[in-house]
């Protein structure tokens, strides 16, 4: 059933009170007054009056004395002869709140005027807009929620197209119809209101409006997050350059890139859901997850689960629905959970009043029915610490295990980081950020380092340089690499570990090439470096 027709049904059925929360109170008034005129033209005519604190009751911006407050609007219902549609606005600020006790006898008088809709000769329906949703409990059975959505792209399309035309000074003759398609699709999860305001602010820059203006628009989407605070919006210079091996992970990536696009609706190809990265800390997760903001070309928000938690009974429940309903607005879009089984750990014990079973349960739900295009990418460390519920199959599409860099992948990660920091010629004199015998120099001598670790490598070594105020020397790097002790030392027991879940949990990040001929050149221990975690497959 369609949005309006749904809305029409209510009315039609003389349900008393209907409640819609949104901000976008004149948007819903021409919402009803297209229903009243189309929808229920041939039936019983109704007057439209819209009610407010601060102006009390108007019937055509004709304001109706003495019905400013809640006792005198009800009242006014109750005894109104006509057929009519109430539009009250905030009138939820009677309801009270979890922390606030409401107004019980504005609360008491609502349940009193209900056999009086019902009933009377007169069809009259009371509609609550507010932009948050609080129904007392007293009123479950006799409120029922209408779900408005935001502009859809016909909407935002008419809106640009009748700003343009009011807009002669306006050059948008650069605007092509792909660019104004793309420049309404990047204002997809405003309020018309903030759309209209992207549209003018892009206006108003240079007097031209181009495919450019996509990221104004792009930036006051990210209005919307930094407002919620409880996402944080991740700017990254990143590109999949950056990501140093992972060969098998990052082909995944591109695979599915524009997959919510229209071309590949030809090919009924569905949204992908997710993804869960697990394995050796400090070899990639959180860099691959930035990193992807600049593949797939999407905006990048960070949840952090200890923020939905909160002190107040009922609030951490809301502030998940909060949450998913901010990236939802501003999809399509990544949705990275950064080491989530921490967030998470709590979902099988009942010490916190089963809060954190409830938050699990409800994003587990979230995730499994999904239809926004909003694509996951949870990083995990310890993965024994996440329910089993969250690992199987239609939770994530697929299960991505990191584990050491080989022979290979600690080259690219070398060569990534030396072309990163050696750009002056003066430091640069005796080392070239490209020398290929010094990168396999260095990949041969850290078998069994993290990401992190090589790219500390390079960073001691520099630092070493420029306290004896001198070039960069290869004996620097040697000196590093020596004073390193791998994580893959400290924390042995706890890898063989995670390569023992992954094997056939979970499939490697790296490439079948990288791994099949993975030599053991060090001196560290054989079952840490010759054994490999995952499922070796060529994606």
């Amino acid at each position: 059933m369609e949005n309006q027709d749904k809305l029409t049904s209510f009315i039609k059925a003389r349900f008393p009170y209907i409640y819609i929360e949104s901000f976008e109170e004149d948007r819903i008034v021409k919402h009803i007054e297209n229903i009243v005129n189309n929808q229920l033209k041939s039936k019983v005519t109704r007057e439209i009056l819209v009610w407010s604190q601060s102006s009390g009751l108007k019937n055509k911006n004709k304001a109706i004395t003495n019905t400013k407050s809640p006792a005198q609007i009800l009242e006014f219902i109750k005894k109104y002869e006509q057929s009519a549609i109430f539009i009250l606005l905030d009138f939820h600020v009677y309801f009270g709140e979890k922390h606030r006790p409401g107004d019980n006898e504005t609360i008491r008088q609502l349940r009193d005027l209900v056999p009086y809709l019902k009933r009377s000769e007169a069809r009259k329906t009371v509609v609550f807009v507010s932009p948050e949703l609080n129904i007392p409990q007293t009123l479950e059975k006799d409120i029922v929620i209408y779900d408005f959505n935001l502009p859809n792209l016909e909407q935002i399309k008419d809106s640009l197209n009748r700003m343009i035309s009011v807009n002669s000074r306006v050059d948008s003759s650069d605007l092509t119809e792909e660019d104004k398609d793309k420049l309404c699709k990047a204002a997809l999860g405003l309020t018309m209101q903030e759309t209209e305001n992207a549209f003018a602010l892009a206006m108003v820059n240079d007097g031209k409006l181009n495919a450019k203006d996509i990221k104004v628009v792009l930036e006051e989407k990210m209005q919307v997050i930094r407002k919620n605070g409880l996402l944080e919006y991740i700017q990254t210079d990143l590109n999949i350059n950056d990501i140093g091996g992972l060969d098998n992970l990052k082909k995944w990536l591109l695979k599915r890139n524009n997959s919510w696009s229209e071309r590949a609706k030809k090919y009924c190809i569905p949204s992908p859901k997710g993804v869960l990265v697990t394995g050796i800390p400090g070899c990639g997760k959180s860099l691959t997850a930035k990193a992807m903001s600049a593949i797939w070309n999407l905006p990048l928000l960070r949840l952090d689960l200890g923020k939905i938690f909160s002190g107040i009974v009922g609030s951490s429940e809301e502030n998940l629905r909060k949450a998913i309903k901010t990236v939802e607005a501003v999809s399509p879009s990544i949705l990275w959970v950064d080491e989530i089984e921490k967030g998470l750990s709590g979902a099988t014990s009942s010490n916190d009043g089963g809060v954190s079973t409830r938050i699990f349960g409800a994003f587990l739900t979230w995730m499994q029915e999904k239809t926004a295009p909003v694509f996951v990418i949870a990083t995990a460390n310890n993965i024994s610490k996440l329910p089993p519920e969250l690992l199987r199959k239609g939770r994530f599409d697929e299960i991505f295990f990191v584990d050491l860099p080989t022979f290979n992948e600690r080259k690219e990660i070398f060569s990534v980081h030396l072309k990163r920091r050696l750009k002056d010629e003066e430091v640069t004199k005796d080392i070239k950020p490209d020398d290929e015998n010094l990168i396999k120099y260095l990949a041969e001598h850290t078998e069994g380092f993290i990401g992190s670790e090589i790219e500390q490598v390079v960073i001691t070594a520099l630092c070493d340089a420029f306290f004896e105020n001198r070039p960069l020397k290869f004996e620097d790097f040697v000196k590093a690499i020596e004073n390193t002790v791998p994580l893959s030392k400290t924390q042995k027991e706890q890898i063989l570990a995670l390569r023992e879940w992954a094997n056939i949990r979970a499939v490697s990040a790296s490439s079948k090439e990288n791994t099949e001929n993975y030599a053991n050149n060090s001196d560290l221990n054989n079952d840490i470096t010759s054994s490999r975690g995952g499922r070796r497959l060529d994606i």
